[in-house]
C-alpha cells in the first residue's frame, strides 16, 4: 500500500500575530518564548485597563442619573407648592368675591337720571358717573373714588346691568362740575384764564408778520398733534360728555 505525504500547515499566533508551525515542539517552543510572554503580559494588562475604564464610566452615568432624578424630584415638589399657592390664592379670591357680591346685594339699588346723565342713589343722596367710576354728593362737594364716598356713608358700586331705567328729575341737575376738555395728570398744564375783563392797549397799525412757508408748516404739524393729543387723553378721567 502506497502511503502519501501529509502538510502540516501553521498555526496562528493571536497575540504575537505570526505564524508557527503546527506541531506540539514548535507550539511549545513559540509559547515558552519571551516575546510571546511579553504580549500575553501586554493583552492582559490592556484587558484590565478597559475593564476598569467601563466600570468608571458606569459609575459616572448612574451618579448622572442619580443628580437628575434628584433634580426633578426638587423641580416636581416646587411646581405643586406653586400649584398649592395658586389654589389657595383662587380659593381666597374666590370668597372675597363672593363676599363683595352679597355686600353689593344688600346696598340701595340705583337709578339712571337722564336729566343729569348720572346714576343716583336716593337713600344716600350720592351720583355716579360710569364714565370716570367717580361720586358725587352736595355733602361731600366734589367728585371722589368709592373709598373715600364710603367714609361719609354707605355706598356701593351700582351693577350698571341691573340698574332702573331711566327717570326724568330724580337727582336734579348735574351735580358739581363736568369737564368739557382734556385733563391728564401726568402732564403740566398752563393756568386757566381769568374770568374778569382786563382792558388792553391794542397797538395800532401793525402789521401782522408774515410767516415762511417752514413756519406754516411747523404750526400745521402742532396743530395735528395737538389734536392728536386731545382724541388719546378724552377717556382718561370721563366726564367730558356735554349734558
Amino acid at each position: 500500500m502506497t502511503e502519501y505525504w501529509v502538510s502540516q500547515g501553521n498555526k496562528w499566533c493571536d497575540f504575537c500575530k505570526i505564524y508557527i508551525s503546527n506541531n506540539p515542539v514548535s507550539i511549545r517552543t513559540h509559547e515558552l518564548g519571551k516575546r510571546h510572554k511579553d504580549n500575553v503580559a501586554q493583552r492582559l494588562t490592556t484587558m484590565q485597563e478597559e475593564g476598569k475604564a467601563k466600570e468608571k464610566e458606569q459609575k459616572e452615568a448612574a451618579r448622572a442619573l442619580q443628580q437628575i432624578e434628584a433634580k426633578a424630584k426638587k423641580s416636581y415638589q416646587k411646581d405643586l407648592a406653586s400649584f398649592q399657592e395658586a389654589s389657595s390664592s383662587h380659593t381666597v379670591e374666590t370668597s372675597q368675591r363672593t363676599a363683595d357680591s352679597s355686600k353689593r346685594s344688600t346696598t340701595p339699588d340705583w337709578e339712571f337720571d337722564s336729566s343729569s346723565g348720572y346714576y343716583y342713589n336716593k337713600s344716600n343722596g350720592f351720583h355716579y358717573d360710569k364714565n370716570s367710576d367717580l361720586y358725587y354728593s352736595a355733602s361731600v362737594g366734589k367728585w371722589v373714588t368709592l373709598e373715600e364716598a364710603s367714609k361719609s356713608g354707605k355706598v356701593g358700586k351700582p351693577d350698571i346691568g341691573q340698574a332702573s331705567g331711566a327717570t326724568k328729575g330724580t337727582g336734579g341737575a348735574a351735580p358739581g362740575l363736568v369737564v368739557s376738555k382734556q385733563l391728564n395728570p401726568m402732564r403740566n398744564t398752563k393756568g386757566a384764564p381769568s374770568s374778569i375783563a382786563v382792558n388792553k392797549r391794542k397797538r395800532e397799525d401793525v402789521k401782522p408778520k408774515k410767516l415762511s412757508k417752514e413756519e406754516e408748516e411747523a404750526l400745521k404739524a402742532r396743530e395735528a398733534a395737538r389734536k392728536r393729543v386731545e382724541e388719546r387723553e378724552k377717556p382718561l378721567l370721563g366726564l367730558y360728555k356735554f349734558y
